[in-house]
């Protein structure tokens, strides 16, 4: 949870001195105070702060993506799963990616790893170097009896630096550096057999 807030807090700061979009100055007052109580643990004023910043700004594609965080921090996942709707509406390209995988983390969280895939896809298609995307993906894959496909996707994490996923796969399937790609010409594969679920 906390590479994830830490994931979060970085897009946020990006968006902010990267934003293009010139927001309403209450929207950023409300943003502001909202994000202080957030960093300080007061979720439930920071998402009332949150609010007040949306209220004022329709748009304001990081109130939503801010909100949706501390909802999911509260265990108020659909609640979380609407705001990061939000952001892929509302937000920079960039930023619709972020959007697209904390709603597809959410989703994991819930147990809906079918629905979770196609996010997480979307978030790799928007940033193909995201890799907490394709080791999330790779958990959803698992979840639903993709074996395959789980070791793929966290192969392609861990070539981004995804450490979880890289600890698993040495832990698992010690080999992983010298096997090709799916996308490559591939060998028979007798390590899939014995991966475990």
């Amino acid at each position: 949870m906390r590479r994830i807030l830490c994931f979060i807090t970085i897009a946020a700061i990006l968006i902010l001195f990267h934003s293009s979009i010139t927001l309403a100055e209450s929207a950023n007052r409300y943003f502001n105070e909202g994000y202080d109580k957030h960093l300080h643990g007061d979720l439930a004023n920071a998402v009332l702060l949150y609010s007040q910043a949306i209220d004022n700004n329709p748009t304001f594609a990081m109130a939503y993506q801010m909100r949706g965080v501390a909802e999911q921090q509260l265990k108020k996942y659909s609640q979380a799963i609407n705001d990061y709707s939000m952001v892929i509406t509302y937000g920079e390209p960039y930023f619709k990616a972020v959007g697209y995988y904390n709603r597809g983390v959410v989703k994991n969280m819930n147990g809906n790893y079918e629905e979770a895939i196609p996010d997480f896809s979307k978030a790799i298609e928007l940033d193909k170097k995201m890799g907490a995307a394709f080791f999330h993906r790779g958990i959803a894959k698992s979840k639903i009896g993709d074996v395959t496909g789980r070791l793929e996707d966290f192969r392609q994490a861990a070539k981004l630096g995804e450490s979880n996923a890289e600890t698993w796969l040495n832990t698992y399937v010690p080999e992983w550096k010298l096997m090709p790609i799916s996308s490559e010409p591939a060998s028979a594969n007798p390590s899939s057999s014995v991966i475990p679920q």
